[in-house]
């Protein structure tokens, strides 16, 4: 049976998936160890609200955090539409100084979501995000890979840029990046590790959806889904980990 407060199938919701899926699971599970129907949830650089707002639509109360005044903007217009603006909040803040304008250790889960690539200090990132969790708290830490972007680069034919993006210690592949930072799974694995927390699960996302052809997916009966369906299956699988976008680390503290 699908499910009504999942996103819709669509070239869109490939991008967030399998993420929405773990992080779904995790919440579920803290909620019965809880016994409450509702969490209080921190989605830090949440941007629009992505993930706030189907959060917010599930019952739980999600304050998200963004440096960007417009992006804000969008998630109260955003939450308003979807009738979840009583449980959505917006605060104008960064990784950096989240303790500025959110509470620590006032957090059942703390979203960390395409944050990492953009701070000066990727441990001090994930130890803030930490520190915002209650006990057994959970955080769920999205970032750029290294091992997608490299494969993209070549398979667009630019050779030298995936070599230099191989070489490069931030993962760059020259001054046009538009992404300052990208990681290995074994790169964000040891941040967390490093915070005090354990990992429970590490997912490639995006492992197929960006190098499918549009067309493809758009013109033949069946192939969304069937997209869909592979790129959860092998979001488990390590091997997949080196060549996948985005690396999600979930972990608990």
């Amino acid at each position: 049976m699908s499910d009504p407060m999942r996103p819709p199938v669509s070239r869109a919701a490939l991008r967030t998936a399998v993420v929405w899926e773990v992080l779904q699971d995790a919440l579920d599970r803290r909620v019965k160890a809880t016994g409450r129907e509702s969490l209080d949830v921190l989605d830090t650089g949440g941007g629009s609200g992505n993930f706030a707002v189907p959060l917010a639509r599930l019952g739980h109360l999600v304050t998200v955090v963004d440096p960007s005044p417009n992006a804000l903007f969008a998630l109260e217009r955003r939450a308003a539409e979807a009738g979840v603006a009583d449980r959505v909040r917006g605060v104008q803040g960064d990784a950096h100084g989240l303790f500025d304008v959110v509470e620590r250790g006032g957090y059942d889960a703390v979203l960390c979501h395409g944050v990492l690539e953009y701070v000066d200090d990727p441990a001090e990132g994930v130890l803030n995000a930490v520190a915002a969790l209650r006990p057994e708290g959970v955080l769920s830490l999205l970032a750029a890979g290294l091992g997608g972007a490299v494969l993209a680069r070549a398979l667009a034919g630019h050779f030298k840029e995936a070599r230099q993006a191989l070489g490069d210690p931030d993962g760059r592949w020259g001054e046009g990046d538009p992404v300052p930072r990208r990681f290995t799974a074994e790169q964000l694995t040891a941040l967390v590790e490093g915070a005090g927390l354990r990992v429970g699960a590490v997912h490639g996302v995006r492992v197929f959806a960006d190098l499918v052809p549009g067309v493809l997916v758009d013109t033949e009966p069946g192939a969304l889904d069937a997209l869909l369906e592979l790129e959860s299956t092998a979001a488990e699988l390590p091997v997949f980990h080196s060549v996948a976008t985005q690396l999600h680390v979930l972990a608990n503290l």
